[in-house]
């Protein structure tokens, strides 16, 4: 039996980065995608990221597809909402700081608990998986057969998270992804989405997520060991952080310096990850 994590506030959360992104958008298998080539613009290492409810406009989003892109990575970010990302203002009003939000009374949760049904709610069913699902394959497929790249991979966050994991469950070869790294993912269903995963997956995950406590990442944990010996084997890592909530790896504190580290080293996973896997 599955058990399904949901959403909450804590999708909502966060900060903004400052910064301006140096790559370039444009229109690529029928969506609107954001582009960060690498210096020497060499497509043989591509990576698709799948956004956060914030969509491929999200300034942090476009950054660190900036830092993938400097690391030697060709970087495709594409709209899967088609201009329907929820907006950036959510981010300061739905849900404060960790640290702020252990003093919340019982009525201001329940007050921030009704606010993000009535967003979320409506938008998931909008752009649930029957919907995107084929569109996220769709451009996948786009990518892979797009002329010198080589090897491809997913990250996810957020919502995108799960898509990357799904991303991960096929296998035909010369089709699909290679490798894919999730970043504290939402709406996933245990082990449902995680039992037939077939590529390499590398996992971020905070230590005080709401959405996937230390019960849900546990079992997740004994999922992936069991595919490490089976047949064929896959490859899997999780790294568990610390004190850092869900979303912590885009839209965590920037001023905090717990929470920089926390990022920084979530985006050096991915990196070394994919470095590997990509090669």
């Amino acid at each position: 039996m599955s058990t399904g994590v949901g959403t909450s506030s804590c999708c909502l959360s966060g900060k903004l980065k400052e910064g301006k992104p140096v790559g370039i958008e444009e229109e690529i298998g029928g969506l609107q995608t954001y582009v960060s080539a690498p210096e020497n613009n060499s497509k043989e290492k591509t990576i698709i990221f799948f956004t956060d409810i914030f969509g491929y406009k999200f300034n942090n989003t476009r950054l660190l597809a900036d830092q993938y892109a400097k690391a030697g990575f060709f970087v495709y970010v594409p709209d899967f909402f088609g201009g329907d990302a929820l907006p950036i203002e959510f981010l300061q009003d739905a849900e404060p700081p960790l640290e702020v939000r252990e003093k919340l009374t019982m009525v201001e949760k329940g007050v921030k608990t009704a606010k993000v049904g009535a967003t979320l709610g409506p938008w998931l069913i909008k752009h649930r998986e029957g919907v995107v699902k084929p569109i996220i394959d769709g451009f996948i497929n786009t990518i892979r057969f797009t002329d010198k790249t080589d090897k491809v991979g997913v990250i996810g966050f957020c919502w995108g998270g799960r898509y990357a994991i799904l991303a991960a469950h096929n296998e035909e070869p010369g089709k699909g992804v290679d490798a894919a790294y999730a970043c504290h993912p939402s709406l996933v269903a245990i082990p449902g989405d995680f039992d037939p995963v077939k590529r390499p997956v590398s996992f971020a995950l905070g230590g005080q997520d709401s959405l996937l406590g230390e019960k849900e990442r546990q079992h997740i944990k004994e999922i992936m060991e069991k595919k490490k010996t089976g047949n064929p084997p896959v490859e899997s890592e999780i790294v568990v952080y610390d004190g850092q909530v869900h979303g912590f790896a885009l839209r965590g504190d920037w001023s905090s310096e717990k929470d920089k580290e926390a990022m920084d080293k979530a985006e050096k996973q991915g990196i070394e990850w994919f470095k590997k896997q990509l090669a």
